[in-house]
C-alpha cells in the first residue's frame, strides 16, 4: 500500500509493479497467493488510471480519499475514543 498525499500519476503503477515483483519473488510464501497493490491518492483521474493500469501484470487498485477534520458518525463506533487511544499508550 503507498499514500500519495496528490493527484495519481501513471509512474506509480511503474512503481507498485516494481514492489509488487519484489515482493512476490522474494516475501511470499510458495502457499500464498500474489500481491496486490493498493495506491491512495488525494485524487484520480479515472481514464488517465484506466490507462496506467492497463497493461499492467500485477493487481493493483487506485483509490482517492478524502481529509477532514472530524471523524463521521458512522465511524465512532470502530474506534476508541481519544482518552482511550491515548491511555493505551501511557
Amino acid at each position: 500500500m503507498e499514500l500519495k498525499t496528490g493527484e495519481f500519476k501513471p509512474e506509480y503503477a511503474g512503481k507498485m509493479q516494481f514492489y509488487l515483483a519484489v515482493i512476490n519473488n522474494k516475501v511470499k510464501l510458495k502457499e500464498e497467493r500474489p500481491s496486490i497493490g493498493i495506491i491512495l491518492c488525494k485524487s484520480k483521474n479515472r481514464t488517465v488510471v484506466e490507462y496506467a493500469l492497463s497493461s499492467t501484470g500485477h493487481p493493483i487498485g487506485v483509490a482517492s480519499y478524502k481529509l477532514t477534520h472530524k471523524l463521521p458518525e458512522e465511524y465512532k463506533k470502530y474506534l476508541p475514543s481519544a482518552d482511550k487511544f491515548e491511555d493505551s499508550f501511557f
